[in-house]
């Protein structure tokens, strides 16, 4: 039996101390994943992406991760500019000794989840051939392309260089993968998978580029069960859904006397749906 690193023993105590703390989350729209292999692309969330595709994602799955958080020497540089730069100047000092702390536990933890290393230089090719061998052996793969662009008040703009990836895996394979919207709701506890596009390789690369990531940005579907507030809760919460409902310029429907679904502009909830919902 092969004995087990100090390293792995160490990610799984960490883990299990994640799992433990950190709040339980409810999956909904697992119907809605392909049967084959799909890219899943969710909002970053900070921190609640990454645990929530490691810990609650249904089936077999690999998560794309910066590389610098994999690797010792590169986590603090990487993790002051990503995280904490922003914050008033004054608190530099504090965040900069934060990031060498977090360093060890970083690169421990991402070299032994289930990760893919995101480069950004001419080793990118490496990612590619990492996510297309996953896809290949019938695993998901989950991206969090968010940039730091606001696209509307749910998620932000979409880095869709990842949607390549489509590309390469049809001349490999023949077969055109399904991308999938995922939105991740800590607040609600709740991880929502929403309905799959497949990638069209007789589409100009750019325009399908496009057409994808737009789908993916505007897609999400927010659900919320309001059966076990209290009438007067139910009818503030409602007024303020209407507002940004008015933001996104979308649309609110009842599809049972508890259920409300929210949809941003160009997501669509069809008739056949509202009516299986009644």
């Amino acid at each position: 039996m092969k004995k087990k690193s100090l390293s792995y023993i160490c990610f799984r105590v960490i883990r299990f101390l994640v799992w433990l703390f950190y709040p339980k989350m409810t999956v909904e729209g697992t119907e809605n994943l392909p049967a084959d292999a799909c890219i899943v692309v969710g909002n970053h969330t900070q921190m609640n992406g990454p645990i929530c595709g490691e810990l609650y994602f249904p089936g077999k799955r690999k998560t794309w991760c910066a590389h610098q958080m994999m690797y010792l020497k590169e986590v603090p540089a990487y993790a002051f500019e990503d995280f904490w730069s922003g914050k008033p100047k004054w608190t530099h000092p504090f965040y900069r000794l934060l990031s060498y702390i977090i360093a060890p536990i970083a690169a421990c933890v991402f070299q032994n989840a289930y990760t893919i290393p995101v480069f950004r230089d001419n080793r990118l090719i490496t990612t590619f051939k990492q996510t297309i061998a996953e896809l290949e052996a019938g695993g998901s793969v989950i991206v969090f392309p968010e940039c730091y662009d606001p696209h509307n008040h749910i998620v932000y703009q979409f880095q869709d260089k990842f949607i390549d990836v489509a590309k390469l895996y049809y001349k490999r394979t023949g077969k055109a993968v399904s991308f999938v919207p995922l939105y991740i709701a800590p607040a609600l506890k709740k991880i929502y998978i929403g309905k799959p596009t497949a990638f069209n390789p007789d589409v100009p690369m750019e325009q399908e580029r496009q057409r994808i990531a737009d789908y993916l940005m505007d897609g999400y579907k927010v659900v919320m069960d309001i059966e076990e507030l209290e009438r007067s809760s139910v009818m503030r919460l409602i007024d303020f859904l209407l507002g940004v409902i008015h933001v996104l310029d979308g649309d609110m429907r009842r599809v049972t006397k508890t259920t409300l679904v929210l949809t941003p502009r160009k997501g669509e909830l069809s008739d056949d749906e509202d009516d299986n919902n009644r």
